[in-house]
């Protein structure tokens, strides 16, 4: 039971140091890639209510509380101010085939770094896992104990199925989460079905979605027939590809200002630093 209880504290002390160096790095990457200007490149954050007060020539009628004017027959609006912590998702697909290559470790740098880039800014961050079910729901809140937990959730999670499912994701968390939020997608879309509920998801939420892909696995030349298995289904699959080359990643049908690819072999930090720069031309 010693033996058993020491190695424990090994791997436990294993695991901190991991994310202990993920959290330098991410916090070196959300200065180089964020520079503390990532909230007014969102428009997740709404107007909260603030006080009431009595109406003066020039105000907004559309401000104006009704009940409270009815009942001291005189006319009061509502103030509003800007809402002061933006509301975070990552949505992240644990299936097996994010498992393939280096994808995995991608995923959990991506994802660190946006969870860093929250917790800087003091903004509240939730993830939901899924495979083809949601697996795990991590509600939102703020504060380094709750990102690091988070982290700690990507680098340790084992997934129950291997299976990919983005339309139940998405509508599981369309379902919960009624507030507008930044909603980052993590995920090599390779999915079909999903579309609709990815237009209903852009149309509530200020929505990203990082495609992480790998080059092996990508492009698959011509002149031959191959045989693969796939690692969700664990089936055998033959591609005829004697003529034409053959593509895994199809093009996804969502504005470019959504999408980020990030390919495997490459620094994920230019690909993020080119998409908030084009949102800030917008």
């Amino acid at each position: 039971m010693k033996y058993r209880r020491k190695w424990l504290i090994m791997v436990s002390g294993e695991l901190l140091k991991r994310i202990r160096q993920i959290e330098i790095q991410s916090n070196k990457l959300v200065e180089e890639i964020f520079s503390g200007e990532y909230r007014s490149e969102f428009k997740g954050r709404g107007m909260e209510f603030e006080n009431i007060r009595k109406y003066y020539n020039g105000d907004d009628i559309r401000n104006i509380d009704w009940n409270v004017t009815a009942r001291h027959n005189k006319a009061f609006v509502k103030e509003f101010c800007e809402e002061r912590q933006l509301n975070m998702f990552l949505l992240i697909d644990m299936s097996r085939s994010n498992s393939f290559g280096r994808k995995k470790d991608l995923i959990a740098q991506i994802g660190a770094t946006l969870a860093f880039s929250a917790n800087k800014n003091n903004d509240k961050i939730g993830v939901i896992f899924f495979t083809e079910r949601v697996e795990k729901f991590i509600p939102s809140k703020n504060g380094r104990k709750h990102v690091l937990g988070i982290i700690e959730n990507i680098l340790n999670f084992t997934p129950m199925v291997r299976g990919t499912n983005l339309t139940n994701a998405l509508q599981h968390f369309n379902r919960i989460q009624k507030k507008r939020s930044v909603v980052f997608l993590i995920s090599d879309f390779l999915d079909e079905g999903y579309e609709r509920d990815l237009k209903i998801t852009l149309g509530r939420h200020d929505l990203v979605m990082i495609r992480v892909i790998d080059r092996a696995e990508e492009m698959i030349p011509a002149g031959a027939i191959f045989s693969f298995e796939d690692l969700e289904s664990g089936e055998t699959v033959v591609v005829d590809n004697l003529k034409n080359e053959y593509r895994r990643y199809n093009h996804l049908d969502i504005p470019r200002k959504n999408l980020i690819d990030i390919y495997t072999d490459e620094d994920y930090v230019k690909p993020l630093k080119q998409f908030f720069r084009r949102r800030r031309k917008r």
